[in-house]
């Protein structure tokens, strides 16, 4: 993230927030509640995967069945309660609402505003997902609907994918993004989870025990998705060397904790370096490569199937969307609890957990925004992109496995984006260049995850200290190589126990958040001045059916002087 960004708080001229706290600008002071109790947590998880793994493997899958089967329902819930309450204010008379000053323009242009945006909530998931998950859901289809590899299957395979990763993730970012901004710029308070709940438990609590709570369980979310990402990463970097025939033979855990140590130590330097423009340049290029990977695929791969598949997809996702929606675990037995604790509800975690970090970074690029602005952005933008990802490397895919080669292969996601990338030409070039995008995307979220950890760690800090940043970078990278090693040879198992309970109590905050929002929008200045303006016109148009029998009209006139005006009036005229 640019300096412009992290210096971008406070509140704004015309608003009516009032003055920062000192500490929100000046010198960081650690929150040793929230640093000290998150990372004693840290130290326990990853004590308890080092010296007893299998009793963590074996604890954590128990966790993740009973809450699947007590708890998923909550989930389904709550993420599609996240895109109605985000439509609802986008479409309510709060939309006009500002992210700052009533006067005040949006910081950043809207191209700068989207790439950003995006490069922050997905990159490294849709490097990862892009060729698996339409895949898997056209070979293997959700329970209960349609027969595999049928023709059935693939509009079931692009519904299901776009269902994961269109609105309802970003949904969930907007609710956060938007609580975050409109408490910081508007109302002039910390960038903090707690500082959002102020309208809700009074400003006394929300910097008290309660607020410290909050913060925590957002800390702890926020490691636990940072480091799911960073294991899927090393996953697919591990299939990406093996697929370019690098000898690592079928080395398993020590490959994937050795990929993790490079990667975390690439992005402990990236944050700590201060080369902001550096970061920003990689992130750009490494933007454009994906675009040229995905123009490549889209080319030398099955165009116009592709470009049948757009339309196709957006209609199949319109059309099934209750069904998706309400998909619960309430029918389909066992076999429906595990594909959801393997998709839906696995999604739905790993958003919820990476929203403390992509809320605040879209917060603080999206200052000067109106609340209709920021979320017809968060909402349509990315979704459109995803559409337009899954469509090229789902569609090329779907042919290839169509066409009677298997690059489903074992199942083994990792490993499914080489396998199509194999049969086009120039398989070793872009083997690399996945990769190479992989790392990089990592490098540039996670560099933002980690001063977003330090910023929670440290009262709301816009510049947190170097060595907070460190540490929960090194952190991360020790969680990801838990989870991985708990998964033995089902790594990807690991990663989602871990993501899913890390996840769980932080959803709830979330709920809370919405709570604490509507209360702050339903007092600002600008909904009591329409308010009141409704109100007096009302007055007026009854005064004026009484007095003049519904004849009338409305004009406008100068105030009569108040008493104490009139008296300083006349004593000018005599004077």
């Amino acid at each position: 993230m640019s300096t412009e960004i992290e210096r971008s708080g406070g509140p704004a001229k015309g608003g009516q927030s009032s003055e920062p706290d000192a500490e929100f600008l000046g010198k960081p002071r650690t929150d040793w509640v929230v640093f000290g109790v998150t990372a004693l947590i840290m130290f326990l998880v990853v004590a308890w995967g080092a010296l007893a793994t299998d009793s963590l493997s074996t604890a954590s899958s128990a966790a993740l069945t009973w809450l699947i089967k007590n708890t998923g329902w909550g989930f389904v819930l709550a993420a599609t309660g996240f895109v109605v309450f985000a439509l609802f204010l986008a479409f309510s008379k709060y939309g006009r609402i500002p992210l700052g000053g009533d006067d005040e323009g949006p910081e950043f242009r809207t191209v700068s505003w989207i790439a950003m945006m995006f490069s922050a909530g997905m990159g490294i998931g849709l490097m990862f997902y892009g060729v698996s998950e339409p895949l898997s859901h056209f070979v293997d289809p959700p329970p209960g609907t349609v027969p595999g590899e049928s023709e059935a299957a693939i509009n079931t395979a692009m519904s299901t994918s776009l269902f994961h990763w269109t609105l309802h993730p970003w949904a969930i970012y907007a609710v956060a993004g938007l609580a975050i901004a409109y408490s910081s710029f508007r109302r002039g308070r910390k960038q903090t989870i707690s500082g959002v709940f102020t309208p809700l438990i009074g400003k006394k609590a929300a910097e008290g025990p309660l607020g410290k709570v909050i913060d925590i369980l957002a800390l702890f979310a926020t490691l636990f998705g940072s480091a799911a990402s960073l294991g899927l990463g090393a996953l697919q970097i591990k299939a990406g060397m093996q697929a370019a025939k690098w000898p690592i033979g079928e080395a398993g855990t020590n490959v994937l904790v050795g990929i993790i140590a490079v990667l975390t130590l690439c992005f402990i330097l990236s944050a700590v370096s201060g080369v902001e423009k550096g970061i920003q340049w990689l992130s750009n290029i490494n933007m454009v490569l994906a675009a040229i990977l995905a123009l490549f695929v889209f080319i030398l791969g099955p165009t116009v199937f592709i470009l049948d598949l757009l339309p196709t997809a957006v209609g199949s996702y319109m059309s099934e969307f209750g069904q998706m929606a309400s998909r619960a675990g309430a029918t389909g037995g066992a076999e429906m609890q595990d594909w959801l604790s393997s998709w839906t509800v696995f999604y739905w975690a790993w958003w919820i957990s990476w929203t403390p970090f992509v809320g605040m970074f879209i917060a603080r690029i999206s200052r000067g925004r109106t609340i209709r602005q920021f979320i017809g952005g968060v909402l349509l933008v990315p979704s459109v992109v995803s559409l337009v990802w899954f469509a090229i490397f789902g569609g090329a895919s779907i042919d290839a496995q169509k066409g009677g080669t298997n690059v489903y292969g074992d199942g083994s996601a990792e490993a499914q984006t080489f396998a199509v990338l194999d049969h086009l030409p120039l398989a070793l070039v872009t083997a690399v260049l996945v990769m190479v995008l992989v790392a990089i995307f990592f490098v540039s979220g996670a560099d933002a995850a980690s001063i977003v950890m330090g910023t929670l760690s440290q009262r709301g800090a816009i510049e947190p200290s170097k060595w907070v940043v460190i540490f929960w970078g090194a952190a991360t990278g020790a969680v990801a190589a838990v989870m991985l090693v708990i998964g033995q040879d089902k790594a990807l198992e690991g990663i989602q126990n871990l993501t899913f309970i890390g996840a769980l109590p932080f959803a709830i905050v979330m709920i809370f958040m919405c709570v604490a929002m509507l209360k702050d929008l339903r007092s600002d200045d600008i909904t009591v001045r329409d308010q009141k303006g409704v109100e007096m016109l009302e007055q007026a148009v009854i005064a004026g059916t009484e007095e003049h029998d519904g004849e009338f009209q409305l004009v406008t006139t100068p105030a009569e002087p108040s008493g104490e005006e009139s008296g300083s009036a006349e004593a000018d005229k005599k004077e």
